[in-house]
């Protein structure tokens, strides 16, 4: 598989009605459905994915049916975090196994880790793998920082190749880079025109699962045809959806978007709950002002 970029949807996943059990069939067609639109790659068990509300088991049989689904069209990046290292070690090397393309590990959660732990957790984690890792910053939920000069340490493991940046600190994009030698590729996390214009090569899309032709567009518009104009137009009619969909309640948020353009991914599992009906009746309005809303979906 060639080297990762493009938007990459951080995937939903999907629940049967009452959330006791993972919906493959719709997994299955929210899996071509984002690949008709143009991502360039997906990301099941990311935090979007609810990864900490998934049992083993459920775990294995999700990313078979992604992997199987995708049958080598965009390339599969599997989330494989654990606050243990060797939990984290085993997620990686099943996913390898079962065929994805790529790690996405975001540090350990829990245990305030050093510098040098979490160098050491990364790479007990590529010592066991051959697939590339994206490392995931993301200092508001995790309790963790990775700064560009640990990123910039961690780049010199084999296959530690990527890194999600979402620390929302723009000026990092090019720190990395530099101070990497080019070793770590970034992906954005959060603003993406101005992370593709300050040298991104990806971003891992939450909106992705709502609109992921717009996703995919705005990399190819900003990243690629450098179309500033066009690709800030894009952005700017995205951002009431963005910012809709952030926060705390932002997997809710994004499967009842889901819900609301017709399709249904079940809820959330506890303790998330899903979003106060006022959240809902703003969703509704910033989907339905984007012409995402049909009168089926309605």
């Amino acid at each position: 598989m060639s080297n990762f970029s493009g938007s990459f949807t951080v995937m939903v996943t999907p629940f049967t009605k009452d959330g006791s059990e993972v919906d493959h069939p719709t997994l299955r067609r929210f899996v071509d459905w984002q690949i008709s639109n143009g991502v360039s790659g997906l990301i099941p068990l990311g935090s979007t994915g609810e990864f900490l509300s998934i049992t083993d088991e459920e775990r294995r049989e999700i990313v078979k049916t992604v992997v199987a689904q995708v049958d080598g069209r965009v390339p599969v990046v599997v989330g494989t975090a654990d606050e243990w290292t060797s939990k984290a070690i085993r997620y990686s090397r099943e996913a390898e196994e079962l065929g994805a393309d790529g790690v996405m590990v975001v540090p350990p959660y829990y245990s305030s880790p050093t510098n040098d732990e979490l160098f050491a957790h990364y790479k007990k984690i590529s010592d066991g793998i051959s697939v590339p890792i994206m490392v995931y910053n993301n200092p508001n939920t995790s309790n963790v920082d990775l700064s560009p000069e640990l990123l910039a340490r961690l780049s010199e493991i084999r296959n530690v190749k990527y890194v999600k940046e979402s620390s929302g600190d723009l000026v990092r994009i090019r720190e990395i880079e530099r101070l990497s030698e080019g070793r770590m590729t970034v992906f954005a996390g959060y603003h993406p025109f101005d992370s593709f214009r300050l040298g991104a090569k990806g971003y891992v899309s939450v909106c992705g699962n709502i609109v992921p032709k717009d996703s995919a567009n705005l990399y190819q518009l900003t990243a690629i045809e450098k179309d500033y104009d066009a690709g800030r137009d894009l952005f700017h009619s995205l951002l009431p959806l963005l910012d809709a969909i952030s926060g705390d309640l932002y997997v809710s948020a994004t499967k009842s978007a889901l819900a609301l353009i017709g399709m249904p991914v079940g809820p959330p599992r506890l303790p998330r709950l899903r979003v106060p009906h006022e959240h809902e009746l703003q969703l509704k309005e910033v989907l339905n002002n984007l012409g995402l809303i049909t009168s089926k979906a309605a």
